[in-house]
């Protein structure tokens, strides 16, 4: 299991005993994860985020998606996940989220680059995927930084909040870590 120091946070899994916690980090930081994350829209309380944190407890349980949270003095300040976690393909892709307050102190990518460690180091994942959309400059540039290659963009790959928005995917391969600048 991954858990680690980033920071002046701690990195480690998020269970459903934890949903009041991301039901109340959902509620105050709403409006800045919104317009980038389909689920600050269906959290709406502790049951909801329990059924969102058990499908993925559930997905740990089969070796598959896993998520954590960002804590910083017993609060709550963000999170990652491996949306896709596929041992069989050796794939998976790395999403992550910061209230606003916690950004600009490099949590995002220390967070991403133990992440990265931990599937091609621990698990032996060959692929490591980012997906944004292009309109989200700062996760764009995170894919940047840590030497991700844009690949292309899926046009029109999901709807929220009544749009349809392109994604852009974003792809490391293990071969490659030594390459980031």
């Amino acid at each position: 299991m991954l858990s680690t120091t980033i920071g002046d946070a701690e990195l480690r899994a998020l269970e459903p005993w934890q949903a009041a916690d991301l039901a109340a980090f959902t509620e105050r930081h709403r409006a800045h994860l919104r317009p980038w994350l389909p689920w600050a829209v269906s959290i709406v309380d502790e049951d909801t985020a329990n059924g969102f944190l058990q499908r993925y407890a559930d997905a740990t349980a089969r070796d598959g998606g896993r998520i954590y949270a960002l804590w910083r003095d017993d609060e709550m300040v963000g999170g990652a996940l491996f949306r896709v976690f596929e041992p069989q393909t050796r794939t998976c892709e790395i999403g992550v989220w910061l209230a606003p307050d916690a950004t600009g102190r490099g949590l995002v990518g220390r967070t991403v680059e133990a992440m990265i460690a931990w599937a091609v180091d621990v698990r032996g994942m060959r692929r490591i995927e980012w997906q944004c959309v292009p309109e989200n400059e700062p996760s764009r540039a995170v894919a940047r930084r840590l030497g991700f290659t844009h690949e292309g963009t899926l046009r029109e790959a999901f709807e929220h909040e009544g749009r349809l928005w392109d994604v852009e995917v974003w792809a490391l391969l293990a071969a490659e870590r030594g390459l980031q600048a």
